[in-house]
């Protein structure tokens, strides 16, 4: 057969083989997500349905140290350049996957000088000399089946998942830095609180003494006013502590080493609330915008996949190989080529085919449980935070009330004790009640913006949905 022939001749049999051919196994279809129609009435009234601006969810607090610090742990986050480069990673494993449409080619050449002992020469006499040699070798599996078809099908999913992947992750670090950046505001006000109140009550602290000093009140009451003051300030050291760990755990999702963000929020600031009608979609929206659905939806994909490429297995193999060789050896030289179809086929393998099948059957059915279990975590959570949110916008009203009645009440008692109509007891426990009712103020504040950020990341907010999904 003429040389020339050869390779084209072995392409236009491979095009017209493949061309013929099929995918084994189950072809993939979308599973159907029973979705209600609105949310649950007890929480309709603090939202509103249309289409939310879930990208940028964190503008809705109109607090620019926030919008920085989400901007900057954008291109810092250790998680995001891991998931990043999971992607890549994805990536080259399809490319993997997809590489055995192609031939396997193969080159070699060598050179070798050699010399034989005499008594190895039919002559009685030794030889000496120099061999070259290359040759060109090839092997292409035809896809007769589908079984690479269905593994690049497998492979595409699995790099969507990923992909989907760095969005919850997105959606989990912006969640993240806003309430630990709401806890550090929380903490501080709470803080704030505390030490407004201790200085109130050393002023209590000295106005008892003075009364004691003149004879008008017992010991008593000193005794009690500095037990109030102490207590007071035995309550300050914890919330420090829990405001450093709050702006190491900022810091760290920055990318950064703890405490880098101490300085940049040493100034307190109010707690971050957002005002204005919040909207929110419909449940349905969730199949779009929630990651961790579309990331589970996309793993069964790959697993359904895994199916058709092991049925594949069942079925004979088609490869098409070929040589080509080229030799000389002193002044002569030698060119020899083989080309010829072979065919494989596994005719017994003691049930290992068809127990990989069931093995990868039963992962599918596995990996449509967790996504149908991802729908209903979802919704839950979803309903969870709309609901927290909702009950805690009604508790901080009541606390309002309360602080500034407690606020009142400490004044007006206090004119009482100084006029000597009231006892002291009066006086400590309306301080006391003074301070429980504004460190319950503020940490409710914290609360409801916190909640919030719940709400906008059970939505999947932080990302936005590509135009071809539009």
């Amino acid at each position: 057969m003429n040389l020339r022939v050869v390779f084209p001749l072995m392409a236009g049999v491979s095009i017209v083989l493949l061309n013929g051919c099929v995918s084994v196994g189950p072809d993939y279809e979308e599973p159907e997500a029973g979705m209600p129609d609105a949310w649950h009435a007890a929480v309709q009234d603090e939202f509103k349905t249309g289409e939310p601006d879930l990208q940028t969810w964190w503008t809705v607090f109109g607090d620019d140290t926030l919008n920085g610090l989400i901007e900057r742990a954008a291109t810092n986050n250790l998680d995001l350049k891991t998931a990043v480069a999971r992607i890549e990673q994805a990536a080259a494993l399809r490319g993997v996957s997809a590489s055995q449409y192609w031939p396997d080619i193969s080159a070699g050449a060598s050179a070798t000088a050699f010399r034989t002992a005499e008594y190895e020469s039919a002559t009685g006499a030794s030889q000496s000399g120099e061999r070259y040699g290359a040759d060109l070798g090839m092997a292409w599996e035809l896809d007769l089946w589908g079984r690479v078809r269905r593994s690049v099908e497998s492979a595409d999913a699995s790099l969507q998942a990923s992909v989907e992947n760095y969005r919850d992750i997105l959606v989990m670090l912006y969640a993240d830095i806003a309430a630990s950046y709401i806890d550090v505001r929380t903490l501080q006000e709470r803080i704030l609180f505390a030490k407004n109140n201790l200085e109130a009550q050393s002023k209590t602290l000295e106005l008892t003494q003075n009364r004691f000093n003149s004879g008008l009140v017992p010991a008593l009451d000193v005794s009690q006013s500095q037990l109030n003051l102490s207590r007071t300030q035995s309550l300050i050291p914890p919330l420090f502590q829990l405001k450093v760990a709050a702006v190491n755990r900022l810091s760290v999702l920055m990318g950064a080493m703890p405490y880098a963000l101490e300085q940049e929020l040493e100034q307190t600031k109010p707690i971050p609330s957002a005002s204005g009608d919040l909207v929110v979609g419909v449940p349905a929206e969730l199949l779009r915008q929630r990651p961790d659905i579309r990331r589970a939806e996309r793993e069964l994909a790959a697993q359904h996949a895994r199916i058709g490429s092991t049925k594949a297995e069942l079925y004979p193999t088609l490869t098409l190989p070929g040589t080509l060789a080229v030799g000389s050896i002193g002044d002569g030289y030698s060119t020899s080529y083989g080309f010829g179809p072979q065919l494989r086929w596994s005719l017994f393998n003691g049930q290992r085919i068809r127990s990989q099948i069931k093995a990868e059957e039963a992962g599918t059915k596995a990996a449509l449980h967790a996504y149908e279990q991802a729908l209903l975590l979802a919704l839950e959570e979803v309903e969870g935070s709309m609901s927290a949110y909702a009950n805690e916008k009604d508790r901080i009203e009541s606390l309002k009330v309360a602080a500034t009645s407690a606020q009142k009440s400490v004044d007006l008692v206090t004119q009482l004790y100084t006029s000597g109509l009231t006892d002291f007891q009066n006086v400590l426990n309306m301080e006391q009640a003074l301070l429980e009712q504004q460190d319950a103020l503020a940490t409710s504040k914290g609360r409801v913006s916190a909640n919030l950020v719940g709400v906008y990341k059970a939505l999947g907010g932080g990302w936005n949905i590509p135009a071809e999904e539009e």
